[in-house]
């Protein structure tokens, strides 16, 4: 049985004002087409620089789009991102698009246990239960217990980075972006990272990732997209 996608990007295209050298325009790329199913993850690859993350920023509203079309499968509706209005962007990302990359935006004086279950919380999920949740997950990423209910703000930045992970992977996203976010991990917390990659695959999670790790790499994708195919400067 074949099932639409649920995210589709069709001739995108992106470039970048530089406002301090005169306004000139600096393509990036062109003609960025791809589909993403549930239960598939497709890794973005290329070199550093190439674009990748900018794709990622833009299928999560916070890069504008130039040319094209980002449409995400929400339930029964369709939502081209390039159009969409803030309201809707904020509403997708509450229920339907999650974003990982290896940084944590530090929230003053709430708990680590409090940030990573308040993704869950924002979906509707009871609170006890999304902050036992939370607490599995911080678990599995082997955040030591004693501090769980500290604010981060201290915290290694090992430490922040797998609270940042469990915060996206706790939530029950159709589609989820990930930045690199096995970055700076050791090798156990690596293969933990794979584990609830397909724990979400097999939920049916539709993922876009991008890994610097070529065995997280090679072990999670279903397909990968040579992002150099649309670079402009690499065509130049």
């Amino acid at each position: 049985m074949i099932t639409e996608p649920v995210l589709r990007l069709s001739d995108v295209s992106k470039s970048f004002t530089m406002h301090l050298r005169g306004g000139i325009s600096l393509p990036v790329f062109e003609d960025v087409a791809f589909a993403v199913h549930a239960g598939e993850c497709v890794v973005l690859t290329g070199p550093s620089g190439i674009g990748k993350s900018s794709i990622l920023k833009m299928i999560y509203g916070n890069y504008r789009t130039q040319k094209g079309n980002i449409v995400v499968k929400s339930q029964l509706t369709e939502t081209d991102i390039v159009s969409a209005s803030a309201r809707e962007i904020m509403t997708l990302r509450r229920n339907t698009i999650g974003y990982i990359s290896q940084f944590l935006r530090v929230i003053p004086r709430i708990s680590a246990l409090d940030i990573v279950a308040g993704a869950a919380v924002e979906q509707g999920r009871d609170k006890s239960l999304a902050q036992a949740a939370a607490a599995s997950v911080l678990s599995r990423l082997n955040v030591p217990e004693k501090l769980w209910h500290l604010p981060p703000a201290t915290f290694s930045g090992g430490e922040q980075q797998r609270v940042n992970i469990a915060r996206g992977f706790v939530a029950e996203y159709p589609i989820l972006l990930l930045d690199e976010p096995t970055a700076s991990l050791d090798a156990a917390n690596r293969a933990v990272v794979v584990e609830l990659i397909e724990e979400k695959k097999a939920a049916g999670c539709a993922i876009v990732g991008i890994f610097h790790d070529a065995d997280v790499r090679d072990e999670v994708a279903d397909r990968t997209i040579d992002v150099t195919e649309y670079s402009v400067s690499a065509a130049a």
